[in-house]
């Protein structure tokens, strides 16, 4: 058997695993790379690129539909599915160059394909080569969650790793999960021609927002996808081109297709975590804040360390533990800047807590700066007045911000960088920024902290008045 010695094994090449791999070898590490599926992970393959490339196809022919209100007659787009799964195609293949083998063994890393197992605390076996390591990295990923619903495996069923194969637009899919996922799919399937019906057992967008979230299905719904909540799925049964989904109450939805989007569920199985002393569990491996594991030579990274399953939080975290794996130096992984976006139309944008969790946390200290979409110009002329934007501030601080509607998740970048950098509100008022922008709807939020400190205050009016008097 090879035995192979290195400073850092990254196990996973996913986004947060790439990271690791590309900046260590890059500052003179020797690196191992293990990939046991495709390179770039779950966001390349079948979740970040191909969902948001196939949500623009959608967003194309629902330009057709619009644009009364502009002057411009409306109508129903000649859609070809086949096409727009070609342009999904198109756009993984001209990034997966980027996270190919190739590139990376050109930068150094040594490659090896296969899944790797612990058999031990600081050696790893795969395909026939065990590696031992100083620094392991466990960036794995998770897989689409498969709920045990009695007559699930006796019919055909999507999850996001296989939706994107399809070449023809399904008549009527049905969507078990009114998440984020099944949502964006909702919405692209419906505006390129099919039916949609999306189950949710709870609320759909349940974890946002309340009011930014029912501006979000209020749209798919006035675009025609069924959504219905509150309704748990019970059993399954039918045959391809005809499943029928039961749920509680007796209620039968019928469809062609059927997309099981209920969460995902960190990779841990393959990697015999046991051996090396590592403690884990449904959720994922177990860390502390410097995304060390119970092995205090193995980090985890990314979905499978249960932090959020976000390609740029794998990204963040990567950045986190090469500090100490390279320069000794300790670090400590935040979660309170990090952002997360729905992209459907209109987007979801969300930083730090709610206007209800931070509420709950902080009560009358907390000031919630709240603009309709209708405060910004641009918005006007474009015609995209729906949707809101929400600050919650605490002692002259940024501490969450909820933005839905066009652009939110770019909208949403300006309050990252206040909330990573822990800057005052007054630092987004004083930002002057292009007139008329998106954008601009920021600064007037955060400009309205201070409306009722400056021209309801009777001081500033009487030191007004004052110099006005004696000031010549």
């Amino acid at each position: 058997m090879t035995r192979i010695d290195t400073d850092i094994c990254v196990i996973g090449a996913g986004s947060g695993g790439l990271s690791v791999a590309g900046g260590a070898v890059q500052m003179g590490a020797r690196v191992v790379l293990i990939e046991g599926h495709r390179m770039g992970g779950d966001c390349l393959n079948y979740g970040c690129v191909p969902s948001k490339a196939l949500l623009a196809a959608g967003k194309a022919a629902a330009a057709h539909r619009a644009g009364a209100a502009l002057g411009v007659t409306p109508d129903e787009p000649v859609l070809d599915f086949a096409a727009a799964k070609d342009h999904v195609a198109r756009v993984v293949a001209a990034i997966e160059p980027h996270d190919s083998q190739e590139r990376f063994e050109g930068l150094g890393v040594r490659v090896l394909r296969g899944y790797a197992r612990f058999t031990g605390p600081r050696e790893v076996e795969v395909d026939g080569m065990r590696v031992r390591a100083r620094r392991f990295v466990i960036a794995t990923g998770s897989r689409p969650m498969v709920p045990p619903i009695p007559g699930l495996e006796s019919v055909p069923y999507l999850t996001n790793e296989t939706i994107f194969d399809l070449r023809e637009a399904p008549r009527h899919l049905v969507i078990i999960g009114g998440g984020p996922i099944g949502l964006e799919m909702a919405q692209a399937h419906r505006r390129l021609g099919s039916r949609v019906t999306v189950i949710e057992g709870a609320k759909a967008l349940g974890r946002d927002d309340p009011e930014a979230a029912a501006l979000v299905l209020a749209r798919l719904r006035a675009e025609g996808v069924e959504i219905v909540e509150g309704a748990m799925v019970e059993a399954i049964g039918g045959r391809a081109g005809a499943i029928e989904v039961q749920v509680a109450g007796g209620t039968l939805f019928i469809g062609t297709h059927l997309l099981v989007a209920v969460g995902r569920r960190p990779n841990t199985e393959r990697l015999n975590l046991e051996a090396a002393g590592i403690r884990h569990g449904r959720d994922g491996i177990e860390t502390d804040a410097g995304l060390r594991t119970t092995n205090r030579r193995v980090y985890a990274i990314g979905d499978v360390a249960g932090r959020g399953q976000f390609t740029h939080v794998a990204g963040y975290q990567a950045g986190v533990i090469i500090r100490p794996m390279l320069f000794g130096l300790p670090a400590r992984a935040r979660a309170d800047h990090i952002p997360h976006v729905t992209y459907t139309d209109p987007e979801l944008a969300q930083i730090g807590p709610t206007e209800a969790e931070a509420r709950a946390a902080h009560g009358d200290r907390l000031t919630v700066l709240r603009l309709g979409f209708d405060a910004s110009d641009r918005a006007r002329a474009e015609g995209r007045t729906e949707g809101l934007m929400k600050v919650m501030v605490l002692a002259g601080r940024p501490i969450g911000v909820t933005i839905v509607g066009a652009a939110a998740g770019e909208m949403i970048g300006i309050w990252a960088l206040a909330i990573a950098n822990r800057l005052k509100i007054g630092a987004i008022a004083g930002t002057v920024l292009p007139y008329p922008t998106m954008g601009e709807l920021s600064k007037r939020a955060a400009g309205a902290y201070f409306t009722p400190r400056l021209f309801d205050n009777p001081l500033i009016k009487r030191v007004v008045g004052l110099v006005q008097r004696l000031v010549p």
